[in-house]
């Protein structure tokens, strides 16, 4: 750190990505952080989620992260709760994916079918 104003600006980015990540109405992206998730990447699945939002200054979507669910063979997972839409459980992620989800399915309202597990109506 060379200056007051770089830790300002390292200090606004924090918070940012906390607001992210606190739950609240609207758009939520939930991702699976059990064990196995963890082992199979969710944690930079989750950084590219963050990372892709925050590029597309998109800060009504939050992102949590959950516990297993119960769908090792296919993690990371994520589900995607759009307000009076069906959530969307997507599998086999890595962050580039993520990505693609985030501007498809956040952005332009279009599912990204080749890595959709389920489809939960609600």
């Amino acid at each position: 750190m060379k200056s007051l104003e770089e830790l300002k600006k390292i200090r606004e980015k924090a918070k940012e990505n906390l607001r992210l990540r606190e739950a609240a109405e609207g758009t939520q992206i939930q991702v699976s952080m059990g064990t196995c998730g963890i082992a199979a990447g969710a944690r930079d699945v989750m950084m590219a989620l963050m990372d892709e939002l925050a590029k597309r200054q998109r800060t009504d979507v939050v992102v949590t992260q959950t516990g297993c669910a119960g769908l090792c063979d296919k993690e990371p997972v994520i589900t995607v709760k759009l307000t009076g839409e069906s959530d969307v459980v997507y599998g086999d992620l890595n962050a580039e994916r993520a990505r693609e989800i985030v501007a498809n399915h956040i952005v332009n309202g279009q599912i990204v079918s080749n890595y959709v597990l389920q489809v939960k109506e609600g």
